[in-house]
């Protein structure tokens, strides 16, 4: 019989990060801490230890799964489009879907909590690949002159930071929409923020 002193868990890295997650939805990241997602996980408090370092190293793995996935949400919704532009509605709308469905992750990746970009190199370039995918998309409609001149990287952020907010708000109710009112909205934003940047 495993006891918290003789654990055979399958995947410790795995059930640490789901119980920091549940912590985290329950509370919030301020209550987190490994001795807590020892318990949570039904393993001795220095069980974590093995795979995380600290708290922060902790979130940062969470971050990190999380752009991950974030990064496949994004290149899918570029992959099922052929223009630069439809490709740019597809993602911001991925962007805000993703918000909706993950918000715990979310939380962690675009939060107060902000890893050591110098100490997690792993996390910075997985949300770094990311941003690359609107910047490629606003790139290649330069290219095809679908869309206006400027710096990409610029552009892309100006659009980021379009469907943040337009998460964020959704995330914390603050538009008083929800349920089937959702997906027309975030449509319709996009469509507007697609009409911004075309030429």
């Amino acid at each position: 019989m495993a006891t918290k002193k003789s654990y055979h868990h399958g995947d410790l890295r795995r059930a640490l990060l789901d119980s920091a997650l549940a912590i985290i939805t329950e509370q919030d990241i301020s209550a987190l801490s490994l001795r807590q997602v020892a318990r949570r996980a039904g393993v001795s408090h220095t069980a974590p230890y093995r795979h995380f370092a600290d708290k922060e190293a902790l979130l940062a793995a969470v971050a990190e799964e999380g752009f991950r996935e974030f990064s496949r949400y994004l290149e899918q919704a570029r992959d099922a489009e052929s223009t630069p532009l439809a490709q740019l509605q597809a993602t911001g709308i991925a962007y805000v879907e993703y918000a909706l469905r993950y918000p715990t992750h979310y939380q962690v990746m675009f939060g107060s909590y902000c890893a050591d970009a110098d100490a997690f190199p792993l996390l910075t370039t997985t949300a770094n690949k990311s941003f690359q995918i609107l910047v490629d998309i606003i790139a290649d409609g330069q290219a095809a002159q679908e869309m206006q001149p400027g710096e990409p990287q610029l552009l892309a952020l100006a659009n980021w930071s379009l469907v943040h907010g337009l998460a964020m708000l959704l995330l914390d109710n603050r538009l008083g929409i929800e349920g089937d009112a959702v997906k027309p909205l975030i449509e319709n934003t996009l469509q507007l923020m697609q009409q911004g940047v075309a030429l």
